[in-house]
């Protein structure tokens, strides 16, 4: 048995229903008109308000990590308000604005869960590729893997928390960096600069140098205070402690682990990386990109804790994102301007206008 608050039967939904080449595609995702869901137990059923648009929805998409069943609606950077929930929710009442991140199951007993690494969990399921997301007026989630949204935010400023900005925590968390350590950047769209802002925050004396092949990209990390920027064939002023690359290509992990100090650290934030450069992998040199203890650490999915904790430091430093709103309408659009524009921050689909 659910409560409910007042809502219609249907809603509209954005379905993927094959894998499709977006240089060729320009809409792949179908619009469809379907029956809300039910939320069964422990659940919540969400109007969503907004989503963000994700790199990892392209990832999707072109079958890099292809969902597990079709037709899915894809979107987990997920901010709505519960507009029902099964009579055993105790930790949400219905008009509460939560969000959803991309973790939307975990199996909460696996050796890994047990340890608090649900993000290796075997039997994790993706938000958007394993069950359906946020690119619908309605979703439903289990509650414990709903989020509390900190007052302080707007709908739109929330959305890229939820993944580019706690997936870009767990990088930095990963990277075990001390304040003074020289930070590197590698690539500088929703993910990056939500990095930048963070870890100017945790990390005051340190210095922070971006690397991005977008020369408006560039201009972007320095007007939010990184102390050097440029393309991937340029020199920084110094060689770094730390690399924290979000680009979806391999030239830039040569560039990082090139730039890296002796007993440097290499963390690369990314579900996937796209096939088109990888050849560039057999100019890898060992004395120049691996040798002195340099270390190279892949960022696997999120956990609830990084969720959590990111949102608490966000709203206190507080963050910002930089965002380019889209109607719900022009989903596809949003998805193709990804896939072939330069970024500047995030996109994010409004999906309803709160009032």
């Amino acid at each position: 048995m659910a409560i409910y608050m007042e809502r219609p039967q249907y809603m509209r939904a954005w379905f993927l229903n094959k894998i499709h080449d977006l240089s060729a595609e320009a809409m792949p995702l179908q619009l469809e008109s379907v029956a809300i869901p039910e939320p069964r137990s422990n659940q919540l059923l969400i109007q969503v308000l907004c989503c963000g648009v994700c790199h990892t929805e392209l990832d999707e998409i072109e079958g890099r990590t292809p969902p597990s069943v079709y037709p899915i609606i894809p979107g987990h950077q997920v901010v709505g308000k519960v507009t029902a929930k099964s009579n055993d929710v105790t930790r949400f009442s219905i008009g509460e604005r939560v969000g959803v991140a991309w973790i939307f199951r975990a199996c909460g007993e696996c050796e890994f869960c047990r340890k608090g690494h649900e993000n290796l969990c075997p039997h994790f399921s993706g938000t958007g590729r394993d069950a359906h997301g946020g690119y619908a007026e309605y979703m439903t989630v289990d509650e414990r893997f709903a989020y509390a949204i900190p007052s302080s935010f707007a709908h739109t400023q929330a959305a890229p928390l939820l993944c580019a900005g706690a997936i870009g925590y767990r990088s930095l968390m990963l990277a075990k960096i001390t304040d003074g350590n020289s930070i590197g950047l590698s690539g500088f769209g929703a993910s990056g600069h939500l990095v930048l802002k963070t870890a100017k925050y945790l990390y005051p004396h340190s210095h922070i140098y971006v690397w991005s092949r977008s020369y408006d990209e560039q201009c972007f990390a320095r007007e939010l205070g990184c102390d050097w920027a440029g393309d991937f064939s340029m020199i920084p002023p110094s060689l770094v402690n730390v690399m924290i690359d979000t680009t979806p290509a391999w030239q830039p992990v040569l560039t990082s682990l090139r730039a890296l100090k002796p007993g440097g650290r290499l963390i690369i934030n990314a579900i996937r990386k796209e096939s088109h450069d990888q050849s560039v992998l057999s100019s890898l040199i060992y004395h120049e990109h691996l040798w002195m203890e340099k270390e190279i650490k892949s960022v696997a999915n999120i956990t609830r804790k990084d969720v959590e904790q990111f949102l608490k430091i966000a709203s206190v430093i507080p963050i910002r994102p930089e965002i380019e709103v889209y109607p719900f309408e022009e989903a596809n659009a949003a998805l193709v301007d990804l896939k072939h524009k330069h970024v500047k921050g995030a996109k994010v689909l409004l999906v309803c206008k709160d009032d």
